[in-house]
C-alpha cells in the first residue's frame, strides 16, 4: 500500500510508514523505567541505575520519562501493569532480581507476561558472567505482555550499563516486531 505521493503506508492504520523502521510516521517508541529499590523508594538513597537506563534508552531513540522508583514486590507489579495499560513498547526494571529474600522482581513479572523471551535474559547473564561470575544468580526474566516488552535487569550502574549493551542492537527490532513488523533482510537470499 502507499500514498499518493508514493510513501509507503501502514495497512493497519492506514498512516504512512517510515521506509527505515517500518512503523507509523510520528509514532515512536516509547520505554518505562521501573527502579524496585525498597531504600530508594523510602528516601534512604538516590537511585543510580534509573537514570542511567534512561538516558540509554534516550540515546536510543526511544521516548521515557524518569524512572518510576517504587519497593520491590507488588509495586513494581503495579507499575508494569500500568505501563502495558498506557501501551509503553518497552519496560526495563532494574533490581531485585538476585536471591535475597527480598528480591521479588522476577516473581512479580512473571504473573505479568504472556510468555517469556529467554534468551534475552540468557544473552544478559552471559554477557555479564565473564566479569562478575555472581551474575548468574540473577533470576532476571524478560517477556512480553501484551505488546510490551519487559526485561528485567539488576540494579546497579553496571547492571544498567551491561543491560544497555546487550539491549541496544536489538531492542528497536523486538519493539518493530511486537508492532507486527516483518524482519529485515539482510541478503538476497531471503537470510535474516
Amino acid at each position: 500500500m502507499s500514498t499518493e505521493a508514493g510513501q509507503p503506508v501502514s495497512a493497519e492504520a492506514d498512516r504512512p510508514v517510515s521506509a527505515e523502521a517500518g512503523q507509523p510516521v510520528g509514532h515512536s517508541r516509547t520505554a518505562r523505567v521501573v527502579v524496585a529499590s525498597n531504600r530508594a523508594a523510602a528516601g534512604v538513597y538516590a537511585d543510580e541505575s534509573g537514570p542511567l537506563l534512561v538516558e540509554g534508552l534516550r540515546a536510543l531513540g526511544f521516548e521515557v520519562g524518569d524512572p518510576v522508583v517504587v519497593p520491590d514486590g507488588e509495586p513494581v507489579g503495579d507499575a508494569l501493569r500500568a505501563a502495558v495499560a498506557d501501551g509503553v513498547d518497552a519496560v526495563l526494571t532494574s533490581g531485585g532480581t538476585g536471591i535475597n529474600p527480598t528480591d521479588r522482581t522476577p516473581d512479580v513479572t512473571a504473573a505479568v507476561l504472556d510468555y517469556q523471551v529467554p534468551g534475552i535474559a540468557e544473552a544478559l547473564r552471559a554477557y555479564a558472567v565473564p566479569r562478575i561470575p555472581t551474575a548468574m544468580l540473577s533470576r532476571g526474566l524478560a517477556g512480553v505482555a501484551g505488546r510490551t516488552l519487559i526485561v528485567n535487569l539488576p540494579g546497579s550502574r553496571g547492571g544498567a550499563k551491561d543491560g544497555l549493551a546487550v539491549l541496544g542492537p536489538i531492542l528497536g527490532h523486538a519493539v518493530d516486531q511486537l508492532r507486527g513488523g516483518d524482519h529485515p533482510r539482510s541478503d538476497p537470499g531471503g537470510h535474516a
